[in-house]
């Protein structure tokens, strides 16, 4: 790679950050349109019942997080030997495809489809955008790299989703996703001026990539944050109820509540990086620890304003310094697969928020109360760090059992 003047260096850091500003507006924004969307795609459906039509309607994020699993491991098998600008570029016109696809398919099974098809490209993005990011920022600041380009999606989350989604109100939800097309357009063009040319990976191969598939780590390492991260999503899933009914505020305070989450949500990714690329395993540990307690604190003090805004930053914090964290370590178990690993962590974060909402929701239909989310997000935080820690002993009792080379 070419010698790279400090400037251009973060503006080619920016140019693919803002990739993760699109991917967090294309993959959240329907979370806050689905009545927009259920009276427009379903309006027979909507007038006999709105609330089975908004039901039915979210099922746009479901065919979304379903396309994040099975894209993330594809295409990084089959993208194995691209130079990592192309294939971040190619990506990106998958994405650009997707999205404005779904804001003008004339039907509600052809928005499914194209909802998929956008999110066939998320998980390989951040990794190989990830590397690119590492490389460009140099030797020893590998996580530090993956955070750069999570901060779009925390970014997305902070400002980008309340504005989209009051827009999508205003204008229509079709309006919405054409407009977060435009974003991935100009991301596109940002990284083919801007960012510079990395080879693909030394040894690269589709038969390496999916050798990672075939060790235990990899798996139990993606249980780890598929099962540790849940709980953030349990919580995040149902903030809404938490402040109009325990906390007994407006519903127009919900959006500020979000921005306390994102807020924390962006601090937490920046410490995260930087902590991970010190000493990745102290700060897997120390994540899931700050995740649990956070979590309690939500769940103990949510019902007055300064805990319910404390606890939401807190979580949002403690959850990404995780997101950094939790990629690299995938790398780590992964040599001679760095894609695969890091493409695998989106999958990991996609079965968690399937997971979170499902369990968290569990708890309310039991009659639980809508606090009940927070503390099965402390079981979910308990059995990551279980998980965390067991890999770490796993790793070292197989480092001890390897014979001691005999020096001739």
């Amino acid at each position: 790679m070419e010698h790279l003047s400090p400037r251009h260096r973060w503006t080619a850091l920016l140019a693919l950050a803002l990739g993760g500003v699109a991917i967090g507006l294309t993959e959240f924004v329907a979370m806050g349109l689905l009545p927009e969307i259920a009276r427009g795609l379903l309006p027979s459906e909507y007038a006999a019942s709105s609330s089975g039509a908004v039901a039915k309607a979210g099922w746009m994020i479901t065919a979304y997080a379903l396309g994040v699993v099975v894209g993330a491991p594809t295409i990084a098998a089959l993208t194995a030997r691209v130079p990592r600008k192309k294939l971040v570029l190619g990506l990106l016109v998958l994405f650009v495809v997707g999205t404005i696809g779904s804001a003008v398919a004339p039907t509600f099974g052809l928005v499914l489809v194209a909802r998929f098809v956008a999110a066939l490209p998320h998980g390989a993005y951040f990794g190989a955008a990830g590397m690119l990011a590492a490389t460009l920022m140099g030797p020893g600041k590998q996580a530090r790299g993956f955070a750069a380009v999570l901060s779009g999606l925390t970014v997305a989350n902070l400002a980008g989703v309340p504005l989209i989604t009051r827009l999508g109100q205003a204008a229509g939800w079709r309006a919405a996703y054409l407009i977060i097309g435009g974003v991935f357009v100009l991301t596109l063009l940002a990284v083919a001026l801007i960012v510079p040319e990395v080879k693909a990976a030394e040894g690269g191969s589709p038969r390496a990539e999916l050798q990672a598939l075939r060790r235990p780590r990899v798996w139990l390492v993606a249980a780890t944050g598929a099962i540790g991260f849940a709980g953030f999503f349990a919580v995040d899933s149902y903030i809404a109820p938490v402040t109009t009914d325990v906390t007994h505020l407006s519903s127009g305070v919900v959006p500020w509540v979000l921005v306390a989450v994102g807020l924390g949500m962006t601090i937490g990714n920046a410490l995260g990086g930087t902590f991970a690329d010190r000493n990745l395993h102290r700060a897997m540990l120390i994540g899931f620890t700050a995740v649990i307690a956070s979590t309690i604190i939500f769940a103990a003090t949510a019902g007055s304003i300064i805990g319910l805004f404390a606890g939401a930053f807190l979580i949002g914090a403690s959850s990404l310094f995780l997101g950094p964290t939790l990629q690299a370590r995938l790398i780590e178990v992964a040599p001679g697969a760095q894609l695969m690993g890091a493409a695998l962590s989106q999958s990991a974060m996609n079965v968690a928020n399937s997971l979170g909402a499902a369990l968290g929701g569990l708890g309310i239909a039991w009659g639980l109360g809508y606090l009940s989310p927070a503390w099965i997000g402390v079981v979910l935080g308990v059995l990551g760090l279980v998980l965390a820690a067991v890999s770490f002993a796993t790793e070292r009792k197989t480092k001890e059992a390897e014979p001691v080379p005999v020096l001739q």
